[in-house]
Protein backbone atom coordinates (compact mmCIF):
# COMPACT_ATOMS: atom_id res chain seq x y z
CA UNK A 1 0.00 0.00 0.00
CA UNK A 2 1.23 3.64 -1.01
CA UNK A 3 0.10 7.17 0.08
CA UNK A 4 -0.06 9.76 -2.64
CA UNK A 5 1.33 12.48 -1.14
CA UNK A 6 4.47 15.20 -0.95
CA UNK A 7 5.37 13.86 2.07
CA UNK A 8 4.58 11.20 4.97
CA UNK A 9 1.54 11.02 6.84
CA UNK A 10 2.31 12.38 10.53
CA UNK A 11 0.14 11.02 12.76
CA UNK A 12 -0.18 12.23 16.11
CA UNK A 13 -0.84 9.41 18.87
CA UNK A 14 -2.13 10.82 22.35
CA UNK A 15 -2.22 7.72 25.07
CA UNK A 16 -2.14 9.10 29.15
CA UNK A 17 -1.76 5.76 30.64
CA UNK A 18 0.06 2.85 30.13
CA UNK A 19 -2.50 0.57 28.28
CA UNK A 20 -3.24 3.28 26.09
CA UNK A 21 0.61 3.54 25.68
CA UNK A 22 0.09 -0.19 24.54
CA UNK A 23 -2.60 0.01 22.29
CA UNK A 24 -0.87 3.61 20.79
CA UNK A 25 2.12 1.36 20.03
CA UNK A 26 0.15 -1.52 18.21
CA UNK A 27 -1.14 0.91 16.29
CA UNK A 28 2.03 2.86 15.31
CA UNK A 29 3.39 -0.95 14.15
CA UNK A 30 0.45 -1.51 11.84
CA UNK A 31 0.15 1.45 10.18
CA UNK A 32 4.04 1.13 9.65
CA UNK A 33 3.85 -1.97 7.77
CA UNK A 34 1.63 -1.11 5.42
CA UNK A 35 3.20 2.55 4.98
CA UNK A 36 6.63 2.38 5.50
CA UNK A 37 8.49 5.00 4.48
CA UNK A 38 4.82 6.81 3.97
CA UNK A 39 4.52 7.10 7.64
CA UNK A 40 5.55 9.24 10.99
CA UNK A 41 4.32 9.61 14.62
CA UNK A 42 4.38 12.48 16.98
CA UNK A 43 3.01 12.52 20.09
CA UNK A 44 2.61 11.15 23.85
CA UNK A 45 3.05 8.49 25.07
CA UNK A 46 5.33 5.82 27.50
CA UNK A 47 7.66 3.26 26.88
CA UNK A 48 6.26 1.17 24.17
CA UNK A 49 4.77 4.04 21.84
CA UNK A 50 9.14 5.26 22.17
CA UNK A 51 9.81 1.35 20.70
CA UNK A 52 7.80 2.50 18.06
CA UNK A 53 9.68 6.04 17.47
CA UNK A 54 6.81 8.24 19.72
CA UNK A 55 9.33 10.61 21.50
CA UNK A 56 6.87 11.94 24.56
CA UNK A 57 7.59 15.15 25.77
CA UNK A 58 7.00 14.42 29.72
CA UNK A 59 6.77 11.01 31.39
CA UNK A 60 2.57 9.92 31.13
CA UNK A 61 2.73 8.80 34.67
CA UNK A 62 2.34 12.65 35.45
CA UNK A 63 -1.39 11.88 34.05
CA UNK A 64 -2.01 8.64 35.15
CA UNK A 65 -4.44 9.52 37.84
CA UNK A 66 -7.91 7.77 38.80
CA UNK A 67 -10.58 8.95 41.40
CA UNK A 68 -12.25 12.26 41.56
CA UNK A 69 -10.40 14.00 44.51
CA UNK A 70 -7.22 12.86 43.20
CA UNK A 71 -8.23 14.09 40.03
CA UNK A 72 -9.12 17.63 41.88
CA UNK A 73 -5.71 17.60 43.38
CA UNK A 74 -3.86 16.88 39.59
CA UNK A 75 -6.03 19.19 37.51
CA UNK A 76 -3.29 21.70 37.62
CA UNK A 77 -1.10 19.63 36.37
CA UNK A 78 -2.42 17.82 34.04
CA UNK A 79 -3.99 20.88 32.60
CA UNK A 80 -0.42 22.01 32.06
CA UNK A 81 0.49 19.14 30.22
CA UNK A 82 -2.27 19.34 28.01
CA UNK A 83 -0.78 23.13 27.41
CA UNK A 84 2.22 20.86 26.71
CA UNK A 85 0.28 18.54 24.03
CA UNK A 86 -1.89 21.40 22.30
CA UNK A 87 1.40 23.55 21.74
CA UNK A 88 3.39 20.06 20.71
CA UNK A 89 0.17 20.29 17.74
CA UNK A 90 0.72 23.27 16.97
CA UNK A 91 4.53 22.71 15.96
CA UNK A 92 4.30 19.42 14.34
CA UNK A 93 1.06 19.82 12.35
CA UNK A 94 -0.33 16.89 11.99
CA UNK A 95 -2.60 14.83 9.41
CA UNK A 96 -4.74 13.42 11.82
CA UNK A 97 -4.70 12.97 15.66
CA UNK A 98 -5.57 9.48 17.15
CA UNK A 99 -6.53 10.21 21.13
CA UNK A 100 -6.39 6.95 23.22
CA UNK A 101 -8.23 5.96 26.01
CA UNK A 102 -7.99 8.41 29.22
CA UNK A 103 -11.59 10.31 28.77
CA UNK A 104 -11.15 13.11 31.00
CA UNK A 105 -7.66 14.31 29.75
CA UNK A 106 -8.80 13.22 25.90
CA UNK A 107 -11.70 14.97 26.00
CA UNK A 108 -9.99 18.48 26.75
CA UNK A 109 -7.27 17.55 24.42
CA UNK A 110 -10.22 17.05 21.38
CA UNK A 111 -11.82 20.34 22.87
CA UNK A 112 -8.58 22.09 22.49
CA UNK A 113 -7.26 20.84 19.30
CA UNK A 114 -10.53 21.79 17.51
CA UNK A 115 -10.14 25.23 18.52
CA UNK A 116 -6.28 24.59 17.60
CA UNK A 117 -7.05 23.87 14.11
CA UNK A 118 -11.17 23.35 12.74
CA UNK A 119 -9.91 21.11 10.18
CA UNK A 120 -7.62 18.44 11.72
CA UNK A 121 -9.20 14.85 11.42
CA UNK A 122 -9.32 14.02 15.36
CA UNK A 123 -10.63 10.23 16.50
CA UNK A 124 -10.94 8.41 19.36
CA UNK A 125 -9.53 5.44 20.30
CA UNK A 126 -11.37 3.45 23.16
CA UNK A 127 -14.59 4.56 23.81
CA UNK A 128 -15.78 5.42 27.42
CA UNK A 129 -18.01 3.25 28.72
CA UNK A 130 -21.28 4.26 28.21
CA UNK A 131 -22.80 0.80 28.28
CA UNK A 132 -21.79 0.92 31.90
CA UNK A 133 -22.43 4.20 32.84
CA UNK A 134 -22.68 7.96 31.57
CA UNK A 135 -24.51 7.80 28.33
CA UNK A 136 -24.42 11.29 27.89
CA UNK A 137 -20.80 10.87 27.21
CA UNK A 138 -21.66 9.49 23.73
CA UNK A 139 -23.22 12.60 22.34
CA UNK A 140 -20.20 14.50 23.97
CA UNK A 141 -17.82 12.61 22.34
CA UNK A 142 -19.79 12.79 19.36
CA UNK A 143 -19.63 16.76 19.57
CA UNK A 144 -15.89 16.06 19.87
CA UNK A 145 -14.69 14.00 17.05
CA UNK A 146 -14.78 12.99 13.87
CA UNK A 147 -14.46 8.77 14.18
CA UNK A 148 -14.37 6.04 17.21
CA UNK A 149 -12.58 3.16 16.94
CA UNK A 150 -14.37 1.35 19.62
CA UNK A 151 -12.82 -2.17 21.28
CA UNK A 152 -16.07 -2.76 22.91
CA UNK A 153 -19.11 -4.55 20.72
CA UNK A 154 -21.60 -3.23 23.29
CA UNK A 155 -20.61 0.52 22.16
CA UNK A 156 -21.92 0.67 18.80
CA UNK A 157 -25.47 1.47 19.74
CA UNK A 158 -24.87 4.40 22.14
CA UNK A 159 -22.92 6.19 19.37
CA UNK A 160 -24.90 5.15 16.31
CA UNK A 161 -27.37 6.91 18.03
CA UNK A 162 -25.33 9.73 18.76
CA UNK A 163 -24.53 10.15 14.87
CA UNK A 164 -20.77 9.51 15.71
CA UNK A 165 -19.00 7.14 12.84
CA UNK A 166 -17.35 4.21 14.56
CA UNK A 167 -16.03 1.17 13.97
CA UNK A 168 -15.38 -1.53 16.37
CA UNK A 169 -11.65 -2.96 15.66
CA UNK A 170 -12.06 -5.35 18.78
CA UNK A 171 -9.97 -5.38 22.33
CA UNK A 172 -5.73 -6.07 21.74
CA UNK A 173 -6.11 -7.60 25.10
CA UNK A 174 -8.07 -10.24 23.93
CA UNK A 175 -5.02 -10.42 20.88
CA UNK A 176 -2.67 -11.22 23.42
CA UNK A 177 -0.80 -14.52 22.77
CA UNK A 178 1.33 -16.74 25.32
CA UNK A 179 3.03 -19.17 22.12
CA UNK A 180 6.11 -17.83 22.91
CA UNK A 181 6.12 -17.93 26.82
CA UNK A 182 7.94 -20.47 29.23
CA UNK A 183 6.67 -21.06 32.77
CA UNK A 184 9.94 -23.25 33.30
CA UNK A 185 11.84 -19.82 32.32
CA UNK A 186 10.15 -18.37 35.13
CA UNK A 187 10.61 -21.15 37.72
CA UNK A 188 14.04 -21.26 36.72
CA UNK A 189 14.65 -17.75 37.23
CA UNK A 190 12.87 -17.90 40.91
CA UNK A 191 14.05 -20.98 41.99
CA UNK A 192 10.58 -22.76 41.92
CA UNK A 193 10.23 -26.35 41.90
CA UNK A 194 7.49 -28.06 39.75
CA UNK A 195 5.70 -28.59 43.07
CA UNK A 196 5.92 -25.38 44.12
CA UNK A 197 3.39 -23.26 43.80
CA UNK A 198 3.30 -19.51 42.25
CA UNK A 199 1.17 -16.83 43.66
CA UNK A 200 1.21 -13.91 41.36
CA UNK A 201 -0.02 -10.17 42.52
CA UNK A 202 -0.78 -7.70 40.20
CA UNK A 203 -1.60 -4.31 42.10
CA UNK A 204 -2.52 -2.16 39.19
CA UNK A 205 -0.40 0.48 36.82
CA UNK A 206 -1.67 4.18 38.44
CA UNK A 207 0.14 5.28 41.19
CA UNK A 208 -3.38 5.51 43.12
CA UNK A 209 -3.57 1.83 42.78
CA UNK A 210 -0.67 0.97 44.53
CA UNK A 211 -1.36 3.19 47.47
CA UNK A 212 -5.19 1.90 47.66
CA UNK A 213 -4.66 -1.26 46.54
CA UNK A 214 -1.55 -2.40 47.68
CA UNK A 215 -2.08 -2.52 51.44
CA UNK A 216 -5.05 -4.81 51.32
CA UNK A 217 -2.84 -6.99 48.73
CA UNK A 218 -0.14 -7.07 50.72
CA UNK A 219 -2.18 -8.14 53.94
CA UNK A 220 -3.39 -11.05 51.94
CA UNK A 221 -0.42 -12.61 51.20
CA UNK A 222 1.10 -12.52 54.56
CA UNK A 223 -1.65 -14.40 55.86
CA UNK A 224 -1.52 -16.67 52.36
CA UNK A 225 2.80 -16.91 53.45
CA UNK A 226 1.83 -17.90 57.39
CA UNK A 227 -0.38 -20.83 55.84
CA UNK A 228 2.37 -21.57 53.04
CA UNK A 229 5.80 -20.66 53.40
CA UNK A 230 7.03 -22.44 50.69
CA UNK A 231 4.32 -20.05 48.21
CA UNK A 232 6.66 -18.75 45.78
CA UNK A 233 5.34 -14.87 45.48
CA UNK A 234 5.49 -13.50 41.91
CA UNK A 235 5.07 -9.30 41.40
CA UNK A 236 4.83 -8.48 37.29
CA UNK A 237 5.01 -4.94 37.65
CA UNK A 238 3.79 -2.05 35.19
CA UNK A 239 6.64 0.17 34.24
CA UNK A 240 4.57 3.13 35.18
CA UNK A 241 4.91 2.05 38.65
CA UNK A 242 7.37 -0.14 39.11
CA UNK A 243 9.96 1.95 41.09
CA UNK A 244 6.80 2.44 43.91
CA UNK A 245 5.78 -1.22 44.19
CA UNK A 246 9.94 -2.60 44.20
CA UNK A 247 9.92 -0.18 47.29
CA UNK A 248 7.21 -1.30 48.92
CA UNK A 249 7.64 -4.83 48.27
CA UNK A 250 11.45 -3.68 49.86
CA UNK A 251 9.68 -4.20 52.88
CA UNK A 252 7.67 -7.40 52.89
CA UNK A 253 9.34 -9.56 55.60
CA UNK A 254 9.24 -12.47 53.23
CA UNK A 255 10.83 -12.48 49.24
CA UNK A 256 8.83 -11.84 46.78
CA UNK A 257 9.98 -11.33 42.97
CA UNK A 258 9.25 -8.42 40.88
CA UNK A 259 9.29 -8.93 37.67
CA UNK A 260 9.92 -6.05 35.07
CA UNK A 261 10.62 -7.60 31.63
CA UNK A 262 7.99 -8.34 29.59
CA UNK A 263 8.96 -11.18 28.63
CA UNK A 264 9.46 -13.17 31.86
CA UNK A 265 5.95 -11.02 32.69
CA UNK A 266 4.62 -13.51 29.94
CA UNK A 267 5.79 -16.07 31.74
CA UNK A 268 4.97 -15.89 34.91
CA UNK A 269 1.12 -15.82 33.08
CA UNK A 270 1.80 -19.10 32.51
CA UNK A 271 3.35 -19.89 35.33
CA UNK A 272 1.21 -19.06 38.04
CA UNK A 273 -1.04 -21.03 39.90
CA UNK A 274 -3.42 -18.54 40.84
CA UNK A 275 -3.49 -14.37 40.52
CA UNK A 276 -4.67 -11.57 42.82
CA UNK A 277 -5.21 -8.56 40.41
CA UNK A 278 -6.24 -5.31 40.73
CA UNK A 279 -9.36 -4.63 38.03
CA UNK A 280 -8.27 -3.51 34.62
CA UNK A 281 -6.64 -4.94 31.49
CA UNK A 282 -5.00 -7.16 33.54
CA UNK A 283 -7.76 -9.26 34.39
CA UNK A 284 -8.29 -9.98 30.63
CA UNK A 285 -4.53 -11.04 30.04
CA UNK A 286 -4.92 -13.21 32.89
CA UNK A 287 -7.99 -15.17 31.65
CA UNK A 288 -6.26 -15.34 28.11
CA UNK A 289 -3.51 -17.14 29.81
CA UNK A 290 -5.76 -19.48 31.44
CA UNK A 291 -4.95 -18.23 35.31
CA UNK A 292 -7.51 -18.47 37.94
CA UNK A 293 -7.93 -15.56 39.58
CA UNK A 294 -9.17 -12.98 42.48
CA UNK A 295 -10.01 -9.47 41.57
CA UNK A 296 -9.23 -6.26 44.20
CA UNK A 297 -10.26 -3.05 43.50
CA UNK A 298 -10.45 0.35 45.96
CA UNK A 299 -10.53 3.83 45.14
CA UNK A 300 -11.49 7.11 47.08
CA UNK A 301 -15.16 7.34 48.83
CA UNK A 302 -16.46 9.90 47.16
CA UNK A 303 -15.57 8.55 44.03
CA UNK A 304 -16.40 5.07 44.86
CA UNK A 305 -20.00 6.38 46.29
CA UNK A 306 -20.99 8.36 42.97
CA UNK A 307 -20.10 5.46 40.27
CA UNK A 308 -21.79 3.07 42.53
CA UNK A 309 -25.12 4.97 42.14
CA UNK A 310 -24.24 5.57 37.96
CA UNK A 311 -22.85 2.24 37.14
CA UNK A 312 -25.13 -0.49 35.61
CA UNK A 313 -23.35 -3.89 35.58
CA UNK A 314 -23.06 -5.32 38.60
CA UNK A 315 -19.53 -6.27 38.00
CA UNK A 316 -16.78 -4.18 36.84
CA UNK A 317 -14.25 -7.03 35.33
CA UNK A 318 -15.36 -7.33 31.78
CA UNK A 319 -15.12 -10.85 31.51
CA UNK A 320 -17.99 -11.19 34.58
CA UNK A 321 -20.00 -8.49 32.57
CA UNK A 322 -19.62 -11.17 29.22
CA UNK A 323 -20.50 -14.00 31.80
CA UNK A 324 -23.75 -11.86 33.67
CA UNK A 325 -21.71 -13.76 37.19
CA UNK A 326 -19.21 -12.92 38.69
CA UNK A 327 -16.64 -16.01 37.29
CA UNK A 328 -13.59 -14.58 39.26
CA UNK A 329 -14.76 -13.21 42.56
CA UNK A 330 -14.87 -9.01 43.26
CA UNK A 331 -13.83 -7.97 46.48
CA UNK A 332 -14.37 -3.93 46.06
CA UNK A 333 -13.79 -1.25 48.20
CA UNK A 334 -14.52 -2.07 51.69
CA UNK A 335 -14.40 -6.07 50.84
CA UNK A 336 -10.90 -5.63 49.67
CA UNK A 337 -9.00 -6.72 52.61
CA UNK A 338 -6.37 -8.65 53.58
CA UNK A 339 -8.91 -11.71 54.92
CA UNK A 340 -11.38 -11.99 52.26
CA UNK A 341 -8.67 -11.90 49.17
CA UNK A 342 -6.70 -14.70 51.40
CA UNK A 343 -9.57 -17.06 51.82
CA UNK A 344 -10.99 -16.66 48.07
CA UNK A 345 -7.27 -16.97 47.03
CA UNK A 346 -6.57 -19.99 49.54
CA UNK A 347 -9.91 -21.60 47.93
CA UNK A 348 -7.95 -22.03 44.63
CA UNK A 349 -4.61 -22.82 45.61
CA UNK A 350 -6.26 -25.86 47.68
CA UNK A 351 -8.97 -26.81 44.57
CA UNK A 352 -7.30 -28.00 41.21
CA UNK A 353 -11.09 -28.76 40.35
CA UNK A 354 -12.32 -25.07 40.96
CA UNK A 355 -9.24 -23.72 39.26
CA UNK A 356 -10.16 -25.36 36.38
CA UNK A 357 -13.68 -25.11 35.90
CA UNK A 358 -12.93 -21.32 36.77
CA UNK A 359 -10.25 -21.39 33.85
CA UNK A 360 -13.13 -22.78 31.47
CA UNK A 361 -15.95 -20.02 32.56
CA UNK A 362 -13.21 -17.11 31.80
CA UNK A 363 -12.38 -18.65 28.51
CA UNK A 364 -16.20 -19.08 27.51
CA UNK A 365 -17.10 -15.19 28.37
CA UNK A 366 -13.66 -14.29 26.57
CA UNK A 367 -15.33 -15.84 23.59
CA UNK A 368 -18.14 -13.65 23.66
CA UNK A 369 -16.29 -10.76 24.38
CA UNK A 370 -14.26 -11.94 20.59
CA UNK A 371 -11.38 -13.72 21.61
CA UNK A 372 -9.86 -15.41 18.03
CA UNK A 373 -10.57 -11.95 15.68
CA UNK A 374 -8.11 -10.85 13.89
CA UNK A 375 -5.67 -8.30 15.17
CA UNK A 376 -7.38 -5.00 16.41
CA UNK A 377 -4.05 -3.24 15.80
CA UNK A 378 -4.29 -4.31 12.34
CA UNK A 379 -8.07 -3.49 12.61
CA UNK A 380 -7.64 -0.32 14.06
CA UNK A 381 -5.25 0.81 11.01
CA UNK A 382 -7.20 -0.12 8.48
CA UNK A 383 -10.14 1.31 9.65
CA UNK A 384 -7.87 4.68 10.11
CA UNK A 385 -6.70 4.58 6.81
CA UNK A 386 -9.93 3.93 4.92
CA UNK A 387 -11.37 7.04 6.97
CA UNK A 388 -8.47 9.32 6.53
CA UNK A 389 -8.65 7.95 2.44
CA UNK A 390 -12.64 9.28 2.42
CA UNK A 391 -11.82 12.72 3.74
CA UNK A 392 -9.28 13.03 0.68
CA UNK A 393 -6.61 13.09 3.71
CA UNK A 394 -4.78 10.53 1.27
CA UNK A 395 -4.59 8.66 -1.79
CA UNK A 396 -4.09 4.53 -1.81
CA UNK A 397 -3.48 2.20 -3.77
CA UNK A 398 -2.75 -1.55 -3.06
Amino acid sequence: MTINRDKPLKVMLVAAEASGDALGAGLAKALRARLGQGVTFVGIGGAKMAEQGVQSPFDIAQLSILGILESLKAYPRAMARLKDTVALAAREKPDVAVLIDSWGFNIRLAHALRRLDPTLPLVKYVAPQVWAYREGRAQALAKAVDLLLSIQPMDKAYFDAAGLQNVFVGNSALAKRFDHADPGRLRAAIGAAASQQILLVLPGSRPSEIERVMPAFEDAVRRLKVERPDLHIVVPAAYTVAEAVKARVAGWPFRAHVIEDEGLKDDAFLAGDVALACSGTVTTELALAGRPMVVGYKTGAVTYAIVKRLMKPRWITLFNIAAGKAVAPELIQHACEGEGLAREVALRLDDPDLRQRQTAEQYAALDRMGRGMPDPSEAAAEALLDFLSARGALGRAG
